[in-house]
């Protein structure tokens, strides 16, 4: 210990309690001293196993449950990447030295997710504390008492877990609302015009899996354009994808007409002063001539586009920034600005939750974004996006939410 390494395998059989660690898979790749003298086993009767051939549940107790239960609660661990507190269980253990013959055991268990540099779960950690004698409570003056109150707090827990199970039952018919909303909102992975373009939709962590960003990719009429527009309406969840998907509607069919951005965001600025819940949104929409290689574009209020040349120099697109959509009662015509570029270069649309960082400067985001697309420039669109969501995006996912649109010109 003098050059200040810490045995972390010696710190793991010393913790207070029973802890395991699990595979993804639900095989037991370690479990400390505690857990295996608490549950009767020896390390090569655990480690290497799956969890479940070597706890299963008790097959003479036709309401058995804990086995189900535990076996939700890691899958929850896995599908989220956050930890999981259970209600105390029953989970009766095979007597190690009479086989056939099955102790009732209650435990109080807690599953936690050990998260890889990708975000992705790679352990799970399931730590357990027995509390049989507790339930049990034999040898007191006050047994009796204590027996009812015990008998009690595992009834109110048993509840609880109902309960619980109920609440996640529901949650997860609303997701798949939500979901089946937001597919139907936005534009699928498409080819804009001739032109390959990625797209990619990230929710804040927490929401339903539905946000207020959005983006379009339109066919412009008259030669070789195409419209790129990214949203952000204020707020998570079904109320703010129903303000999104009107504001993205309005806007696709205002581009189709429109004989530039800014007149086409000037109609969306009018539409939102009578959207309820429209209040502060932004937008910036492109319109790119690939026979002129120019883009004109417009923004109101929101984080400028980024153009990176075919030789690698980053332009941010901020010439023509104008107040969000309903800032102004009478809306004025908005600004729009116009550049060129070479065959090569890439265009990429974003909304905030990309760059943006509680108590951290926008522009150190905005450096950290021109940074990752000038080293990945190369790469193609759909690799391009991957690699700029793992380096900007926090591991366990963003507190924003997050839609990024990159085209290759």
């Amino acid at each position: 210990m003098n050059d200040g390494a810490i045995d972390y395998a010696a710190v793991f059989q010393c913790l207070p309690g029973m802890v395991a660690l699990l595979t993804p898979e639900l095989v037991f790749a370690d479990a400390n001293e505690e857990f295996l003298h608490n549950a009767g086993r020896t390390r090569e009767n655990v480690v290497g196993h799956y969890l479940f051939d070597v706890f299963p549940d008790n097959p003479n107790d036709s309401t058995a449950s804990g086995m189900r239960n535990l076996a939700a609660s890691l899958q929850r661990v896995l599908e989220t990447g956050e930890r999981d507190a259970m209600a105390l269980q029953r989970y009766d253990v095979e007597s190690p030295d009479r086989p056939g013959e099955w102790e009732e055991r209650y435990w109080s268990p807690v599953n936690a997710p050990v998260l890889g540099p990708d975000g992705k779960v790679v352990l799970l950690v399931h730590r357990v504390e027995e509390v049989t004698e507790l339930i049990k409570a034999r040898g007191s003056p006050r047994g009796s008492r204590a027996r009812v109150l015990e008998a009690e707090l595992y009834t109110r827990a048993r509840e609880l877990q109902d309960l619980n199970e109920r609440l996640r039952q529901a949650h997860a018919r609303e997701r798949e609302v939500a979901i089946a909303l937001q597919e139907a909102m936005l534009p699928a992975r498409r080819q804009a015009g001739h032109q390959h373009a990625a797209v990619r939709y990230r929710p804040a962590v927490g929401s339903l899996n539905v946000c207020g960003d959005w983006y379009d990719l339109v066919d412009l009429v008259g030669g070789h354009r195409i419209g790129v527009a990214v949203g952000d309406v204020v707020g998570h969840g079904l109320a703010a994808a129903g303000v999104m998907g009107q504001l993205r509607s309005a806007l696709s069919a205002a581009s189709r007409v429109a004989k530039g951005p800014g007149e086409a965001l000037n109609v969306l600025g009018r539409y939102a002063n009578v959207v309820d819940g429209a209040e502060s949104a932004t937008a910036v929409t492109t319109f790119i001539d690939f026979d002129e290689h120019t883009i004109t574009y417009s923004s109101a209020g929101h984080l400028p586009p980024v153009l990176v040349h075919a030789d690698g120099r980053i332009e941010f697109l901020d010439q023509a920034t104008d107040p969000p959509l309903d800032a102004r009662p009478d809306p004025m015509p908005r600004p729009e600005a116009c550049t060129r570029y070479a065959e090569g270069a890439t265009l990429v649309l974003y909304t905030d939750g990309l760059v943006e960082r509680r108590g951290e400067d926008i522009d150190t985001g905005l450096a950290r974004l021109a940074d990752s697309l000038a080293r990945h420039r190369t790469e193609d669109p759909e690799r391009l996006a991957d690699a700029v969501l793992l380096e900007l995006l926090p591991p366990g996912g963003a507190t924003d939410d997050t839609a990024l649109v990159i085209v290759r010109l």
